[in-house]
């Protein structure tokens, strides 16, 4: 690897709190996040609509499969015991894929990604809007953390909301728990 691809691609050592270029490092900040959320949400995007095509699929099959089983032609041919086995099964199936998507949450978790993506190409695009000598570093790095605090903060309410939560109970009186 040449000198200088291997320069652009390196990690930059913060142990002394010293970035030599702060605009880099921040602009990097945002561009990383960016992209991680634009990948992550189109993920999700994948995700939600295959739940959604499987649900819908699936949903139709056992009614569809239902019906024909109670059929007089269907149990002519002898094709009534395959279709009696199919129903549970794909009724089944239809039920793990249900729990599956209320449990992963893809359809609002790729909106929520989307909506942080944007956020942070907003607050890019104010930062590079603003003159170098006027930028605070200190409070572009504030923004991203926060932005990404928040959503993880939302991810895990949402996907673990269903979840008892412990309360804090206070000390009984006597001292004796």
């Amino acid at each position: 690897m040449a000198e200088k691809d291997k320069k652009e691609t390196e990690v930059p050592d913060v142990a002394d709190g010293k970035i030599e270029d702060m605009d880099k490092y921040v602009y990097d900040m945002y561009a990383d996040q960016i992209e991680y959320y634009r990948r992550t949400g189109a993920a999700n995007k994948r995700y939600y609509k295959n739940y959604r095509a499987f649900t819908i699929i699936l949903g139709a099959l056992v009614t569809l499969i239902a019906s024909l089983t109670s059929s007089t032609f269907v149990e002519s041919v002898g094709l009534g015991w395959l279709l009696g086995i199919a129903t549970p099964v794909l009724a089944a199936a239809l039920t793990i894929i249900n729990g599956l998507g209320q449990n992963f949450q893809w359809g609002a978790t790729w909106r929520d990604m989307m909506l942080t993506a944007q956020r942070l190409e907003k607050e890019r695009d104010r930062f590079l809007a603003t003159p170098p000598e006027k930028r605070n570093y200190r409070r572009e790095l504030q923004i991203i953390n926060e932005l990404v605090l928040q959503e993880t903060r939302a991810f895990f309410q949402r996907v673990l909301d269903s979840e008892a939560i412990p309360t804090n109970q206070p000390a009984p009186e006597d001292g004796k728990s």
